[in-house]
């Protein structure tokens, strides 16, 4: 993988909790050298004193690519060991902290600083996420490919048309493995009710869930004609999708309503 100038110039990661040391696990498999990796955290992994990295060292004057990967509630206190790096268009900074605006970094960087929004998900730990990003004015095409190649060390990449469409992302992908595992939890409730030993539901459920997903994504065929296909003209499928697909009390009524709030507290986390 060619990481162009990052190679050369470095790159910052500030913050390498869960999300962050997923990324630098996925740059480093991927060739990046660890040599050209700053990164500040003040309670590191154990397995990053070993990595190679500079572990919370001298930053370099213009890293080509700066990575914001805190929680947001702690951006506020962390972004100004790092915002003498902003005001130009020498060094990217690349943000995956929730709710936090562009304009929020430019009042700190400066608007002259090329900033982009990316929202992941959990399942990055494991390969198997989805980011959607957006830049603002200042950031070129070739930067926007190399924040999609960093990002890409942990799954798919999409990017947005505007900004105003991340809260919808954040509801939909970013909190939306958080749905998947409470069906997963009451998928597997569902099956003790109804006699199955506890671990056994949970390992149906898990691998049902996972499996239709991956079935899913790698069918032609849409959600909805894959819902067909395994659905038999009056058979126990058919029965338990007259109950979930109900327009007052199943996923129809229930997902836009658990998405909108999710969104709407986005938009509020944002102001």
């Amino acid at each position: 993988m060619d990481f162009g100038e990052i190679a050369g110039r470095g790159l910052v990661l500030l913050g390498c909790g869960k999300m962050g040391g997923a990324m630098l696990e996925g740059w480093l498999a991927r060739g990046l050298d660890p040599g050209s990796v700053w990164i500040i955290d003040p309670k590191p992994a154990d397995w990053l004193t070993n990595a190679g990295v500079n572990l919370n060292a001298t930053l370099p004057e213009r890293p080509a690519f700066v990575v914001l990967a805190v929680k947001p509630q702690m951006m506020g206190e962390a972004i100004g060991q790092i915002a003498p790096l902003g005001g130009s268009r020498d060094t990217v900074f690349l943000s995956i902290a929730a709710g936090t605006t562009i304009a929020s970094f430019e009042a700190v960087l400066g608007g002259e600083t090329p900033i982009i929004r990316a929202m992941p998900n959990t399942p990055a730990a494991v390969g198997r996420g989805i980011t959607a990003l957006v830049g603002n004015a200042r950031v070129s095409a070739e930067n926007l490919a190399m924040a999609e190649t960093l990002l890409s060390a942990v799954g798919q990449t999409v990017r947005l048309d505007d900004e105003g469409q991340m809260d919808a992302v954040t509801a939909v992908s970013g909190s939306g493995p958080a749905y998947v595992f409470h069906l997963i939890e009451t998928l597997a409730a569902a099956g003790e009710t109804e006699g199955l030993p506890a671990d056994l539901a949970l390992k149906l459920a898990r691998a049902t869930v996972a499996g239709a997903g991956a079935l899913a994504e790698a069918s032609d065929d849409g959600p909805g004609q894959l819902r067909i296909n395994v659905t038999s003209p009056n058979g126990t499928t058919q029965a338990a999708l007259e109950v979930l697909m109900d327009e007052t009390s199943g996923f129809p009524a229930l997902l836009p309503k658990a998405v909108k709030a999710a969104a709407d507290r986005s938009r509020e986390l944002g102001k």
